[in-house]
């Protein structure tokens, strides 16, 4: 009996990881229909105090996939300068940073939690996973980090950030918020633009891209001061070219 059972976990075990080996697989070069972030949107708004731009009727999800080549050169840079500098050199944790992340909210009073994922990680959380805190959904994030930082590229990795990422209520993506926000596409943005897109995050329902506040302006600002320090179009270049 004890037999069976091992081999009946080892079956499905096997099952399990060689499922989500193809499924990040496929998404190396299929865009992702939906994410359980998008699906969860659809279904009803989100709850919370300060939101701004709640779309209480309708509910329809901006979503429009598009790649590195069809979207500003400043947007990645913005997205880096914004989350992740040392994207490019980490594999996907950047233990430096948790642990910054982890003294500060030591120290703190517990009313503002400060992260320190990487967009890889951020990139596991929106695409397989769905949306909460767990320590299950925690391991299952460490496990598809390490699985699309082995088979995708920065390239693809950073092309599904700018695509996923929640940048509004029921807004997804850069070519969504800049056609919501700016009434452009993500290939016009400027990079003043791009900044205040990716100043927004991780809070978008909170920090507005139109209409900014005050601390939605001055995330602004630090990015583009990060944005030169990291290179500007040099840096994108090592990016495209990854």
């Amino acid at each position: 009996m004890l037999k069976k059972a091992s081999r009946l976990l080892l079956q499905v075990t096997a099952a399990l990881f060689l499922t989500s080996v193809a499924w990040v697989l496929a998404y190396r070069w299929v865009p992702p229909p939906a994410t359980w972030l998008m699906l969860e949107r659809r279904a009803h708004p989100p709850v919370g105090k300060g939101y701004y731009g709640i779309q209480e009727d309708s509910r329809h999800i901006r979503y429009q996939f598009r790649t590195l080549d069809e979207v500003a050169p400043a947007v990645p840079l913005a997205l880096v300068a914004a989350e992740d500098q040392r994207f490019l050199l980490h594999r996907g944790f950047d233990f430096d940073a948790m642990a910054k992340a982890a003294k500060r909210n030591w120290n703190g009073d517990g009313t503002h939690i400060v992260g320190g994922s990487t967009i890889s990680q951020q990139v596991a959380k929106n695409v397989f996973l769905w949306h909460g805190r767990s320590y299950v959904r925690k391991a299952a994030e460490a496990y598809f980090t390490v699985l699309i930082e082995f088979m995708w590229n920065k390239r693809r990795i950073m092309e599904m950030y700018l695509n996923v990422a929640e940048m509004g209520d029921c807004t997804f993506g850069v070519e969504a918020a800049s056609q919501r926000y700016f009434g452009k596409s993500a290939s016009s943005v400027t990079p003043a633009e791009a900044a205040l897109l990716a100043g927004v995050l991780p809070n978008p329902l909170r920090f507005r891209a139109s209409n900014p506040g005050p601390v939605a302006r001055a995330k602004q600002r630090r990015v583009l001061r990060n944005m030169r320090r990291l290179g500007g179009t040099t840096y994108v270049n090592t990016l495209l070219k990854n």
